[in-house]
């Protein structure tokens, strides 16, 4: 890819987990990445693995809509005001019944995932739709397919996410700007590791171990690599029509039975519940 070939991402939660591995198979591909996460440490060696003629990185909380707005405008000096690719893809969680996590703490997982969200495509849009099959692009979770007992704002969360990617699927086309999400299922990134788990209103521990140990060798909630998402958003990028990208593609026969019929899965999650919490939302 030349120079005046080249296209430009812009990735939240780029330090690691799947904003890293998106970021890194675009730079593979000739991209010019600018990646943006409240991790320095994790910017800076994605700054050197990539190389500071591919890469640019800001220190960023998606929450700061005056920072961000700042952000985009800098990158907008960098890539002459263009963006291919706005990966929105920053996401925090909290985990135990609804009522014993404290009101706080679920704001800030709203105000990350969804409030973060909005931010983003704000502030990028103009560039978005200055360049030609541009795509909008969103991190949604299995945890949207149905609503997910033990993460009910979170799951919360990412059912906006994909309500919003429906409706600006449709309203950007106008514009000429494309928009798709991913529903991941059990990936091996941080989130675990950084999503609280509380009971009666206090943190106990994270969710890193217990997603880890418990997630199954087979099926939808096997635990893979962020890499296969970074993959969809890449097959995305180069023009395929999906709107919702599900990893691994068994996630999606859960939306659909769920489309069939909620009461049915209600009253299955409800047995699984029984059984304890973590049976009862594998997904994250």
């Amino acid at each position: 890819m030349t120079d005046g070939d080249r296209k430009f991402a812009f990735i939240t939660g780029a330090a690691s987990g799947i904003g890293r591995a998106t970021a890194e198979l675009f730079a593979e591909k000739g991209w010019w990445i600018g990646a943006a996460d409240r991790n320095p440490e994790g910017l800076e060696e994605l700054r050197h693995a990539l190389g500071k003629e591919r890469c640019r990185t800001w220190l960023l909380d998606v929450t700061d809509k005056a920072a961000y707005d700042a952000v985009i405008a800098e990158l907008a000096e960098e890539t002459g005001g263009r963006l291919d690719l706005l990966y929105n893809n920053a996401g925090i969680g909290a985990a135990g019944f609804f009522e014993e996590i404290p009101i706080e703490e679920n704001l800030k997982v709203v105000d990350v995932n969804l409030i973060g969200v909005l931010h983003g495509i704000y502030a990028a849009l103009p560039l978005l739709k200055a360049t030609p099959n541009s795509l909008c692009f969103t991190t949604s979770s299995s945890a949207a397919t149905y609503g997910a007992p033990h993460l009910a704002v979170y799951s919360a969360t990412k059912f906006a996410v994909k309500g919003l990617t429906e409706a600006l699927a449709v309203e950007l086309s106008r514009c000429g700007v494309r928009v798709a999400d991913v529903l991941p299922g059990v990936i091996d990134t941080p989130i675990f590791d950084d999503s609280p788990v509380f009971v009666e209103g206090r943190r106990q521990a994270t969710m890193g171990g217990t997603v880890a140990t418990n997630a199954p060798k087979e099926g939808p909630f096997r635990l893979v690599s962020p890499r296969l998402v970074a993959e969809a958003v890449w097959r995305c990028s180069e023009g395929d029509p999906r709107m919702h990208w599900y990893v691994p593609e068994e996630i999606e026969e859960i939306d659909k039975a769920k489309a069939r019929d909620p009461e049915a899965m209600r009253d299955l999650r409800i047995e699984a519940l029984k059984a304890g919490p973590a049976a009862a939302s594998e997904e994250a």
